[in-house]
């Protein structure tokens, strides 16, 4: 896996740092938030474009279709061992 850029190491932080700030100011169930609508909405817009130069860079870095996933969620892919390959009969020997 290469290095990251500084710029990668940025947004990274920025990315971590508004989620944080989140979690910090989010009030339990029932009660007012803290931060306007328009303040929450900021908030958002610069996540999305946080996470839309995530992707770009890492487009460009040629590890772009990476996504999480959990331990015991089946892969999407099998890999079959190929001394199980065999020559088929089709009955006809």
């Amino acid at each position: 896996m290469s290095e990251l850029s500084q710029e990668q190491q940025i947004l990274i932080a920025m990315r971590k740092t508004l989620a944080a700030v989140i979690k910090d100011v989010t009030p339990p169930a029932g009660m007012k938030h803290p931060l306007s609508p328009e303040t929450i909405a900021d908030v958002r817009q610069c996540l999305g474009l946080i996470s839309a130069r995530e992707k770009e860079l890492a487009d460009a870095d040629g590890r772009g279709g990476e996504r999480p996933y959990y331990a015991d969620e089946p892969p999407a892919t099998q890999v079959v061992p190929i001394a199980g390959l065999g020559k088929r009969t089709h009955g006809r020997d």
